[in-house]
């Protein structure tokens, strides 16, 4: 059971999301943070209807969450994938036969990498609703490659929306049946919706030029939808972060999350402070990474980030079109539940007996001029280099075989450490990854 956050930081919280609603002139805002699955910290200040200003707003009001849809097309996707039902690697034809820009691929379609145009051919924006499925194929012939796939990073709603038919195709059903079915009603998610239910905030536009606040059109994005259409609450987000912190089976292995989080694409190649992984936003943030989405639609914008080792989320959720920033303010909200009320670190307990074969192996190792430790931590094998800093992580085999192991993390992840026996059994030297490991320090050669 996770625990509260302490009064102070709570405070510190309070205070931030107040002065974001007004350094924004945001309707309203509303924002939460969940620990370990579970709701730590809630905060709101504004308003969810201009014509009631005492309405503020709660963890069950739903806001319009714009692009972080995509994070939830994106699981889809691959739950398709990992059912074997198409290949990341799939060109878009394989799936849409006979459309223009077939030769992307999943992948790329993924990471925003494919370089096909932004938005559906048209002027989207500017009409009451979002175009139909006729409509957004049939666009394709005229819609543009700005760029070579794979050649730089480009943000297109285009794509998400191709993938959401690609879904549907797979899975004989609508996208947002897809989704209720395969994702929202297994997390418990039942207030996320395509189209809003109340309770609901009204979207805004402020008047920069004056303190007025301009409603906004619903516009409902149709054939669009996989790519923004989705209206939530800080509850059910909440919940959503805590997937992505800790991921259910049910809906996703934590194989597969992982590797939605491992960086594709960098966005920013000066400060390499945002990249893109497979439906996530990788945000870098010193030495640490959040992932999560930001979102926006007309009236709204929103955002959530996690910080997946402390298994700590946050959700923030605004009723206003521009000038302001729900995605920063996520990361520093996990950021200060991370650093203001830090896990209490794991007590230490002695762990299993370690078998013959590899007590044998503990101890120092060299290989590449490099010494090495090798020990036994929680049933495995680790490896870790001499001087290392000890919070630098460890490599992590695991057995497979007699005298056979694979990496699973770290260094040479995927990679086989091999032991080479003399003839009366002892061990003479190990090869990892091809390279020999010895106990004293070796040139290369035999």
């Amino acid at each position: 059971m996770s625990r509260a956050l302490p009064q102070a930081t709570a405070a510190l919280l309070d205070r931030l999301v107040a002065g974001k609603q007004s350094e924004w002139r945001s309707a309203g805002l509303a924002a939460g943070i969940v620990r370990h699955g579970e709701h730590v910290w809630h905060g709101f200040a504004g308003t969810t209807d201009a014509e009631d200003l005492d309405a503020l707003p709660t963890a069950d009001a739903q806001f319009r969450i714009g692009s972080v849809t995509k994070t939830f097309t994106a699981v889809l996707v691959l739950q398709c994938r990992d059912e074997g039902l198409l290949d990341l690697d799939d060109r878009l034809d394989v799936h849409l036969p006979g459309t223009r820009h077939g030769g992307v691929t999943i992948r790329r379609m993924l990471a925003h990498l494919s370089g096909l145009q932004r938005e559906p051919v048209g002027e989207v924006w500017e009409q009451p609703e979002g175009p139909h499925r006729d409509e957004l194929l049939a666009g394709l012939d005229e819609a543009e490659a700005v760029a070579a796939p794979a050649r730089r990073w480009h943000y297109s709603n285009l794509a998400y929306a191709l993938l959401g038919e690609v879904v549907a195709r797979l899975r004989s059903q609508p996208w947002d049946e897809a989704l209720l079915k395969r994702v929202l009603t297994p997390l418990g998610m039942s207030r996320t919706t395509p189209r809003r239910q109340p309770p609901y905030a009204k979207g805004y536009f402020t008047d920069p030029y004056a303190d007025r606040l301009l409603e906004e059109p619903e516009f409902p994005g149709n054939a669009f939808a996989p790519a923004a259409e989705l209206w939530s609450t800080v509850g059910d987000l909440g919940r959503w972060a805590s997937f992505v912190a800790a991921p259910d089976p049910a809906v996703l292995s934590a194989d597969t999350v992982e590797e939605m989080c491992h960086p594709q694409v960098m966005y920013d190649l000066d400060g390499w402070t945002l990249g893109w992984g497979l439906g996530f936003m990788l945000h870098r943030r010193g030495d640490r990474v959040l992932v999560g989405h930001d979102g926006a639609m007309p009236g709204f914008l929103a955002g959530f980030a996690v910080r997946r080792p402390e298994q700590t989320g946050a959700v923030v959720l605004a009723n206003t079109s521009a000038d302001a920033d729900p995605g920063g303010l996520a990361v520093d909200l996990v950021l200060h539940a991370v650093d203001d009320d830090p896990d209490p670190a794991p007590a230490w307990r002695p762990g299993p007996p370690v078998p013959p074969h590899i007590e044998e192996l503990l101890g120092q190792w060299w290989s590449e001029g490099t010494a090495y430790t090798f020990s036994a931590r929680d049933g495995h094998l680790e490896i870790k280099a001499v001087g290392a800093a000890r919070t630098a992580k460890p490599s992590v085999l695991a057995e497979e075989g007699v005298d056979r192991f694979r990496g699973v993390s770290g260094r040479s992840q995927g990679e086989i450490l091999r032991v080479v026996r003399r003839e009366d059994g002892t061990v003479e030297r190990l090869y990892w990854a091809t390279y020999p490991v010895t106990r004293d320090p070796r040139p290369f050669g035999a």
